[in-house]
């Protein structure tokens, strides 16, 4: 493919993320071309590794990006506090921000369920690493019939939570449970998120409580999710269902209802992150094809996204 048939991007963090996202994108760029990664630490591993890969690379962060006006789409790979920042900026320069921290300053967005909804915005958010592993199968219940509660619990290897994730916290809380309700439907959400401190590290484990509001074609529920779970392998192969869900009747807040429970294990790619490390690459997956959607808006290409 051809520079002009390309868009330049640029990735915006240079740790654990923001490199894996880097060997991602150069392992099939598709119609996206890696024009620099930055940080803010000279001496960042990151950084090292984009230099040795001949990718242009620099320590003066948001403003090594803002110099460069080719650049047109940017992945902030950072902490949701400087993404309030970075966010103002880049939209004033004219960059389209896809936002991989829980700052939410843009609309959701999970692609198997709602990529190319918003190709017009400066600023998309991929909520969280909990949001993008659960939300498409609550959503798959909630296209099938009303959903009155979404429950999950995210529990991620200690190991894989480096000091953005740990700041996060409470973001994460709080945009996972938004993003349970805007996208998967959910009349009202709850997350939860457990740093397990196991050696040798666990993969990233996920339990989904979902609790229609009435009744519902069990079969339909179960085909509905299973092809979700399809949809997500696409571009995260490593994503799969322990089991078939689990429909069980109990006593409830709304009464006596059938919750349906789900337990979702994602092992990552192994790019640049080991793959229990999944809760990260099932964000940088997700980055990459929002990134690539964008690019073919920009160069008017119409082809479906494949992963």
């Amino acid at each position: 493919m051809a520079e002009s048939d390309r868009v330049k991007v640029a990735i915006l963090g240079s740790g654990n993320i923001g490199t894996d996202l880097m060997y991602k994108i150069l392992r099939d760029p598709g119609h996206m071309e890696l024009a620099l990664v930055a940080g803010i630490d000279p001496q960042s591993e990151g950084l090292a590794r984009a230099r040795s890969l001949g990718i242009p690379a620099s320590h003066e962060g948001i403003a090594a990006v803002l110099a460069d006006p080719e650049i047109k789409i940017v992945f902030d790979a950072t902490s949701a506090k400087a993404h309030v920042r970075h966010a103002k900026l880049l939209r004033e320069a004219g960059k389209i921000a896809v936002d991989l921290t829980p700052a939410a300053r843009g609309p959701y967005v999970v692609p198997p369920v709602n990529l190319g909804q918003h190709l017009d915005e400066p600023n998309v958010n991929l909520i969280t690493c909990g949001g993008q592993a659960t939300i498409p199968l609550v959503y798959a219940v909630s296209r099938v019939t009303p959903v009155r509660y979404a429950e999950i619990v995210s529990t991620v290897a200690s190991r894989s939570a480096g000091p953005g994730t740990r700041q996060n916290i409470d973001e994460f809380t709080f945009t996972t449970a938004r993003g349970l309700e805007a996208l998967g439907g959910a009349q009202q959400g709850k997350a939860i998120i457990i740093l397990n401190p196991a050696e040798p590290p666990i993969l990233m484990r996920n339990t989904i409580y979902v609790i229609p509001a009435g009744d519902f074609d069990k079969d339909a529920v179960v085909a509905s999710v299973e092809q979700m779970v399809a949809d997500v392998q696409r571009y995260v192969p490593g994503y799969r269902l322990k089991s078939a869900p689990v429909f069980d009747r109990r006593s409830t807040p709304w009464g006596e209802r059938v919750v349906i429970a789900m337990l979702l294990e994602v092992t990552g790619a192994g790019d640049f992150l080991p793959p229990y490390s999944g809760n990260l690459d099932i964000m940088t997956a997700a980055a990459r094809q929002v990134g690539e959607l964008f690019a073919r808006h920009l160069l008017g290409v119409r082809e479906e996204v494949v992963a």
